[in-house]
C-alpha cells in the first residue's frame, strides 16, 4: 500500500507542467502553466473561444475562421501580453477591440482580409513592440492611424494592396525602430509621410513598382541606418541627391534597372560599412567609383552583368574585407584595381569565365590565405587548365600558365599625315601581347582617347584611331599606348590639319558656292516680295513730295505783296529850311 501512495505521488510530482491554469482550459486549446500559454491553431474557430485562463499570456489562434473582433472578445484577458491572430478570415476589426489589453507586446494579424483600420483600434496598446499587419487587403493607410502606438518599433504592412500613405499615418511612431513595405500597389513615395518616424534605424522597400527616388524621399530620417532596396523594376537611376541627409551604415539597391554605379548618390555616405548592388544591370566599374565610401568593409555586386573592373576602380577601399563578384562575366581582376589587396579577407568571383595568365597572379599566390565562401573559383582559359580550381592549381602552374607577355606595336613606321581641314584621319595601331593589350590614344592636348570615348575622335577595333571632320585645332603628335598586366609599349604620330583658304570663289566652284546659295537662296517668291517692296517705298517717297507741295501753294495767297512805307523829313535851322517843310511824305513799294 505504501508503495501505490508513493508511486501515486511520483505521478502528481510530474503531471502540473501540462495541467491546465486555474481557471481552466477551453476544450479545443492546449495549455501549458508553465509560460501561461494558450494554443488553438487549425481548430476552425469562428470567434474568440470562451474559458481562457484570465492569467493567459501568450494566446495563439492563427488558422481559424474567425471574421471579427469586437471589444468584448478579450476583455478577460488584461494579462495578455502576446496575441497571435494570423492567417484567419478577419474582415473587420472594431475600435476598442485590443482596449483591455494594456500588457500587449506582440500583435500578430497576417494573412487575413482586413481593407481599412478605422481609428481608435490601437487604443492604450501603450506596450506594443512589435505589430504584423502584412498579407492583408489594405488599399490606404489613415492619418493617425497609429497615434496610439508610442512604444512601437517594429511595423509589417508589406504584401498589401496599398496605393496611398496619407501624410499622418505613421504620426506617434516616436519609437519605431523598423518598417518594412512589400508587395504593394505604391508608385511614390511620400518624404512627409517618412519624415514622421524620426527614430527609423532600418527600412525595408521590396517589389515595388517606384521608378524614381526623390531628393526628398529620406531628408527627414536623421537616424536611419539601414536601407534596403529590392525589386524595383522601374527604377532605373539612383539620384544624386536621393540619399542626401542619410548616414547610412548599410545600404542595398538590389534587382532593379539601373546600368551603373551610382556613384554621385554615394559621395556623402562616409559611414557606409556593406554595400550590395547585386543583381543589376551593371556591366562596368570605372575608376574611382568607390572613392568616398572609406569605411566600406563589404562590397557585394554579384549576379550583373560585370564585364569589365577597371583598374582603380576600387580606389579608396582602405577598409575593405570582403569582395563579392560572382557570377559575372569577367574574365579576370587585376591587383591594380585595389587601393590594397592587403585587407581582403574574402573573395568571391566563381561563376565568372576567368581566363587564368598572369592577371590573376596575385590570386594564386594568395590561394592559400584568402577565402573564397566555400566555393573556389576556377579556370575557363586557357584549354589545359580549364575547370581547374585556382585553390588546386600546382606551384609549376604559376610558371607556365601565369607569365604576361609585354605589348609589342607591331609596325613601327612614323605616321605623318597632312589633311585638309573636314577631311577623316586614321592611325594604325597594331600591337600584340600576352593577354592581349587594350590600346589608347593621347591627344595633343592630353586627352585620352579610347574604344568608349565619345566625340570625333575614337579608337576602333584593331587600335585604329579614327578623328572625324579634322580640324586645325587637331595637329599635332599624337601616342598610342598599349597596355596589359606585363606593361606597355608606345607609339607617335603627326597630324597636320590645312586651314580652308579665306578667297572669293566664282559661281559654281565648289562647296563655298553652295553655302552660299543656302544662306542666301533666290526663287520666285523672294524676288516678287522685294519688288513689291521696292514699289511701296517708292511710291511713298513720291506721295510724300505732293503733299508738301499742296500745303505750301495753300498758303502762299495769305501773304501781302504791297506795303507803304511814312518817311518824316530831319529838321533844319534858317530860314530855308523852314520854307522846305511841307509835313511828312509817304510812299508805296512793292516786294519782289
Amino acid at each position: 500500500m505504501t508503495c501505490w501512495l508513493w508511486v501515486l505521488s511520483l505521478q502528481f510530482l510530474l503531471l502540473p507542467a501540462a495541467l491546465p491554469p486555474a481557471g481552466g482550459c477551453p476544450a479545443r486549446c492546449e495549455c501549458t502553466a508553465q509560460t501561461r500559454a494558450v494554443a488553438c491553431p487549425r481548430r476552425r474557430l469562428t470567434a474568440v473561444p470562451d474559458g481562457i485562463p484570465a492569467e493567459t499570456r501568450l494566446l495563439e489562434l492563427s488558422r481559424n475562421r474567425i471574421r471579427c473582433l469586437n471589444p468584448g472578445d478579450l476583455a478577460a484577458l488584461p494579462l495578455l501580453e502576446e496575441l497571435d491572430l494570423s492567417e484567419n478570415v478577419i474582415a473587420h476589426v472594431e475600435p476598442g477591440a485590443f482596449a483591455n489589453l494594456p500588457r500587449l507586446r506582440v500583435l500578430r494579424l497576417r494573412g487575413n482580409l482586413l481593407k481599412l483600420i478605422p481609428p481608435g483600434v490601437f487604443t492604450r496598446l501603450d506596450n506594443l513592440t512589435l505589430l504584423d499587419l502584412s498579407e492583408n487587403k489594405l488599399v490606404i493607410l489613415l492619418d493617425y492611424t497609429f497615434q496610439d502606438l508610442r512604444s512601437l518599433r517594429r511595423l509589417e504592412v508589406g504584401d498589401n494592396d496599398l496605393v496611398f500613405i496619407s501624410r499622418r499615418a505613421f504620426a506617434g511612431l516616436l519609437a519605431l525602430e523598423e518598417l518594412t513595405l512589400e508587395r504593394c500597389n505604391l508608385t511614390a513615395l511620400s518624404g512627409e509621410s517618412l519624415g514622421h518616424l524620426r527614430g527609423l534605424g532600418a527600412l525595408r522597400l521590396r517589389h515595388l513598382a517606384i521608378a524614381a527616388l526623390e531628393d526628398q524621399n529620406f531628408q527627414r530620417l536623421p537616424g536611419l541606418l539601414h536601407l534596403e532596396i529590392d525589386n524595383w523594376p522601374l527604377l532605373e537611376e539612383v539620384a544624386a541627391g536621393s540619399l542626401r541627409g542619410l548616414n547610412l551604415t548599410s545600404l542595398s539597391v538590389t534587382h532593379t534597372n539601373i546600368t551603373a554605379v551610382p556613384s554621385a548618390a554615394l559621395r556623402h555616405q562616409a559611414h557606409l560599412t556593406c554595400l550590395n548592388l547585386s543583381h543589376n544591370p551593371i556591366s562596368t566599374v570605372p575608376r574611382g567609383s568607390f572613392r568616398d565610401l572609406v569605411r566600406l568593409r563589404e562590397l557585394h555586386l554579384a549576379g550583373a552583368l560585370l564585364a569589365v573592373v577597371e583598374p582603380q576602380a576600387f580606389l579608396g577601399l582602405r577598409q575593405i574585407r570582403l569582395l563579392n563578384l560572382s557570377n559575372n562575366l569577367l574574365s579576370t581582376l587585376e591587383e591594380s584595381t585595389f587601393h590594397s589587396v592587403n585587407t581582403l579577407e574574402t573573395l568571391r568571383v566563381d561563376g565568372n569565365p576567368l581566363a587564368c595568365d598572369c592577371r590573376l597572379l596575385w590570386v594564386v599566390q594568395r590561394r592559400k590565405t584568402l577565402n573564397f565562401d566555400g566555393r573556389p573559383p576556377a579556370c575557363a582559359t586557357p584549354a589545359e587548365v580549364r575547370g581547374d580550381a585556382l585553390r588546386s592549381l600546382p606551384d609549376s602552374a604559376l610558371f607556365e600558365y601565369f607569365v604576361c607577355r609585354k605589348p609589342k606595336i607591331r609596325e613601327r613606321r612614323l605616321q605623318r599625315i597632312t589633311a585638309a581641314a573636314g577631311a577623316d584621319v586614321r592611325f594604325q595601331c597594331r600591337a600584340e601581347g600576352e593577354p592581349a593589350p587594350t590600346v589608347a590614344w593621347v591627344t595633343p592636348r592630353h586627352r585620352t582617347v579610347t574604344a568608349a570615348s565619345a566625340g570625333r575622335a575614337r579608337v576602333l577595333p584593331g587600335g585604329t584611331l579614327h578623328i572625324q571632320d579634322a580640324r586645325p585645332g587637331d595637329s599635332g603628335t599624337y601616342t598610342c599606348v598599349a597596355s596589359n598586366a606585363g606593361g606597355n609599349d608606345t607609339y607617335f604620330a603627326t597630324l597636320s590639319v590645312q586651314p580652308e583658304p579665306a578667297v572669293n570663289r566664282t559661281p559654281g566652284e565648289g562647296r563655298n558656292d553652295t553655302q552660299v546659295a543656302a544662306r542666301f537662296p533666290l526663287d520666285l517668291t523672294t524676288i516678287l516680295v522685294s519688288t513689291a517692296m521696292g514699289c511701296i517705298t517708292f511710291l511713298g517717297v513720291v506721295l510724300f513730295c505732293f503733299l508738301l507741295l499742296f500745303v505750301w501753294s495753300r498758303g502762299r495767297g495769305q501773304h501781302k505783296n504791297n506795303f507803304s512805307v511814312e518817311y518824316s523829313f530831319r529838321k533844319v535851322d534858317g530860314p530855308a529850311a523852314a520854307a522846305g517843310q511841307g509835313g511828312a511824305r509817304k510812299f508805296n513799294m512793292k516786294m519782289i
